[in-house]
């Protein structure tokens, strides 16, 4: 599998706020990598493809400059990350930045981080809409100190706000005041991405974090195979039967996709590890189940992908946040498996799965990576099911429908 993108995105930016030039080895290449490169780029951070001993060939540089610049626009594509990371990063630039995204993307929340750069004193011309795209006057510092967010919407605005925070005057500390806090585990992925470039995060309670004013150590850091993007490739063999290995599967994750092994086994799934590989075999059945996936949610189509075929409804709850990803995943997930004769049902927090018989048709991928994955998976049981674009897993995954043929003929 290529890099995680969660984690080449998280290291990009703090190789482009560290003490010295760094190397990423293994990251993802992909459009949303891809586009946090060119929002870096344009703040002055010198980005050099390199050679590289990856599977897939290549390592990146990152030399950082003495002050980001301003005096530019950035263009976030479809990149939560991009949009929810670099936009704390805008503030440390001296001069306007305007940032900007797809049509198709404006409307993804990030009023959340406005308001809290504007807590923070940073200067945002948003016109009054609370969203992109907006314009950031910079002064080259933001003094930090202590700050509340309520961050229901997205775990996204808590790391995007941590990841900047060592380069704050008085460094951060943040409070999430919101009853809810979805996919934990990519917080944590990104306190110890800061751990790992000498930036120890405190914890004194659930949704509380305080962040050093210090400067995170350039170096080398090597990216974990993208689990999440595995997980359509091991639901494979529980929908059309068979094996399939994920080798070099770490051994002690920091990804939400890491969690994959467990969920696939309650599925029905047999998981087994040996030689750092990872190896699902389909079962005879596939269980109904009833899961909170508010820490994996983006796991979520898959899952339901699976969850078609099972034995018994499946409720998935704890997710109601996905509806403002690249596109509405709970009803674009109804609508496609409705679309097909099947049986779905949008929840307040989630998802119900009733199984029955599906037949072909189209299956819209609504621009959407995970959406498009999740009907390749539906068309290995059910013949005459066409993804309308497949092409749009470039947005984390360029190579998957490469890779899906290789998995095909073994």
């Amino acid at each position: 599998m290529p890099g995680s993108k969660s984690l080449t995105n998280r290291e990009l930016v703090l190789a482009a706020i560290a003490d010295g030039p760094g190397r990423i080895a293994g990251p993802l290449l992909s459009a949303d990598s891809r586009r946090m490169g060119d929002a870096l780029r344009a703040l002055g951070v010198t980005i050099d493809r390199v050679p590289g001993d990856s599977p897939f060939g290549h390592d990146v540089e990152v030399t950082p400059p003495r002050t980001l610049r301003g005096g530019c626009e950035i263009d976030s594509g479809q990149a939560g990350t991009v949009m929810r990371f670099v936009a704390p990063l805008l503030g440390l630039a001296e001069g306007d930045v305007h940032m900007t995204a797809d049509d198709n993307s404006l409307h993804r929340p990030m009023g959340t981080m406005i308001k809290a750069l504007r807590d923070l004193g940073v200067d945002i011309d948003d016109g009054g809409n609370w969203s992109l795209p907006f314009t950031v006057h910079g002064r080259g510092q933001i003094r930090g100190g202590e700050l509340e967010i309520d961050a229901s919407g997205s775990s996204q605005f808590v790391s995007g706000l941590l990841l900047a925070a060592p380069r704050f005057d008085v460094g951060l500390h943040l409070k999430h005041t919101g009853k809810r806090l979805p996919s934990m585990p990519h917080i944590d992925m990104t306190v110890e991405s800061l751990s790992r470039r000498g930036v120890l995060v405190e914890r004194p309670s659930a949704g509380e974090w305080i962040v050093p004013a210090t400067t995170p150590r350039g170096k080398t850091v090597s990216i974990e195979p993208d689990l999440s993007n595995a997980a359509p490739f091991l639901a494979a063999a529980m929908v059309a039967g068979g094996s399939v290995t994920i080798p070099a599967w770490p051994a002690h994750p920091t990804q939400p996709g890491g969690q994959l092994t467990e969920i696939l086994s309650l599925l029905g799934a047999r998981v087994t590890r040996r030689g750092g590989a990872v190896t699902v075999t389909g079962g005879t059945r596939i269980h109904g189940v009833d899961l909170d996936l508010s820490a994996v949610s983006e796991l979520t189509p898959t899952l339901v992908g699976i969850a078609a075929f099972a034995d018994s409804p499946s409720s998935f709850t704890g997710i109601g946040h996905i509806r403002q990803h690249e596109t509405d995943r709970i009803a674009a997930l109804v609508d496609n498996l409705r679309a097909l004769g099947g049986e779905a049902h949008e929840l307040d927090d989630g998802i119900r799965i009733v199984p029955a018989p599906l037949h072909a048709g189209t299956w819209e991928a609504r621009h959407d990576h995970r959406i498009a994955t999740t009907g390749a998976l539906v068309g290995l049981r059910v013949p005459g099911v066409v993804v309308d674009d497949i092409g749009t897993t470039a947005k984390t995954m360029p190579q998957f429908p490469a890779l899906w043929q290789q998995m095909l003929t073994g």
